[in-house]
């Protein structure tokens, strides 16, 4: 199959309530088994508590600034030089950035036991827009895995 022409990227549709396509990619990943109605039912109760735990009246902004607050800029790659492998630091592409963010944020969520989804959820968030949390501590990871092999960002490709 040829590569030379790049794949084209789905258009996400938004969610009908708030009209976002984050909004929409972030229903997309927490919903499983395509059950989309639960997912949205979920999102939107995580959302409503995490706004009244933050006293704020729109929680889509608030939602978007705990994802920005959650998103990577570098991380590590394994490279293969000379029979060495060697984790090389890479800045990370605007989608993925968000795409890992909403992954953290939806995995510690699910990891919280004897807790709701929805509860978890908003817990998280909550975590996020106050810059504490396993999500934010897993991006310091990121961060400082990447910082801590910085001499061999002259290999990047």
């Amino acid at each position: 199959m040829s590569r030379r022409h790049s794949a084209e990227k789905r258009q996400t549709e938004p969610d009908p309530l708030y009209g976002s396509t984050v909004l929409g990619k972030f229903i997309n990943k927490v919903m499983q088994q395509g059950k989309k109605s639960t997912a949205r039912r979920i999102v939107y109760g995580a959302l409503d508590k995490f706004a009244k735990r933050v006293k704020s009246e729109n929680p889509l902004e608030v939602f978007e600034q705990a994802l920005d607050n959650a998103q990577p800029a570098l991380e590590v790659k394994s490279r293969r030089i000379g029979g060495a492998t060697y984790q090389v630091p890479m800045e990370i592409p605007a989608g993925r950035r968000m795409s890992m963010a909403m992954r953290w944020i939806i995995n510690h969520s699910r990891a919280k036991a004897g807790r709701s989804m929805e509860d978890a959820l908003a817990g998280e968030l909550t975590d996020c827009f106050n810059n504490q949390g396993t999500t934010i501590k897993k991006k310091e990871d990121t961060h400082r895995m990447a910082d801590a092999n910085k001499a061999y960002a002259h290999f990047r490709w």
